[in-house]
């Protein structure tokens, strides 16, 4: 299997979590925290990255959740502060899709999971 294959198959594992995605992009947006909720979605004991949702040991599913924003992904230069425009650009609206950040050992990256 390929990275993008490995890619693919994570991003469906997520759908099982968008309802708590969801209620959580909302309550970010909500209560003006941010534009641009971002998830975190990992298998790692801790990462020192937004707000912890959902630990895998507690859920169904193998990954552990934290909530962040874009805000929070500049100031621990994750994401440069010269390329947020960049990152705007190619950011879909939370309202129809969750954006999750997925680490694992392959690599991590960017995704957008379709909320319907």
């Amino acid at each position: 299997m390929n990275v993008s294959e490995q890619f693919g198959r994570l991003e469906e594992e997520m759908k099982a979590y968008l309802p708590i995605l969801g209620k959580a992009s909302e309550a970010i947006m909500d209560q003006e925290v941010s534009d641009y909720p971002i998830f975190i979605a990992h298998q790692q004991e801790s990462i020192g990255v937004g707000l912890l949702i959902a630990e895998r040991e507690q859920v169904r599913g193998n990954w552990t959740l934290h909530a962040s924003t874009l805000e929070e992904f500049v100031t621990k230069q994750l994401i440069q502060a010269d390329r947020v425009e960049d990152f705007k650009r190619v950011y879909k609206e939370p309202k129809d899709y969750i954006c999750v950040f997925i680490i694992q050992e392959i690599g991590a990256t960017f995704v957008f999971i379709p909320r319907d």
